[in-house]
């Protein structure tokens, strides 16, 4: 059985994005801290504009170790584009009383990597 985190980046990684919003509440309100700056973004439209405006290249999120605790699921994670590692992630969620997304917080660097041994 999957966690709705990783169903999350499931669909992202197979470019449903469509899918992968709908697994948010509708007003969900997110962080994105990218190495372009932070984002902070509220609802699925404003979501599904920012999946859709990333640059077009194979990318894949690999997660390699998850924790879950209560309503709040943890996802650490190794980002691929055109099968090279690109950097790493780290990606929590909050659900709400529906299983939906409610809160989404997710950092990318590309410096440091704190399973340098591990792969995809």
């Amino acid at each position: 059985m999957s966690s709705e985190i990783e169903d999350y980046y499931i669909a992202v990684n197979s470019g449903r994005l469509e899918d992968a919003v709908e697994m948010m509440a509708e007003d969900v309100q997110a962080v994105l801290v990218l190495p372009t700056g932070v984002k902070h973004a509220e609802g699925r439209v404003v979501m599904l504009g920012n999946l859709r405006a990333r640059p077009p290249v194979d990318r894949e999120h690999h997660i390699l170790r998850f924790a879950t605790d209560g309503d709040m699921q943890f996802a650490y994670g190794l980002v691929t584009e055109n099968d090279t590692a690109a950097g790493d992630f780290v990606g929590v969620v909050q659900l709400d009383a529906q299983g939906k997304i409610a809160r989404y917080q997710v950092t990318y660097d590309m410096g440091l990597t704190l399973l340098p041994t591990e792969g995809a």
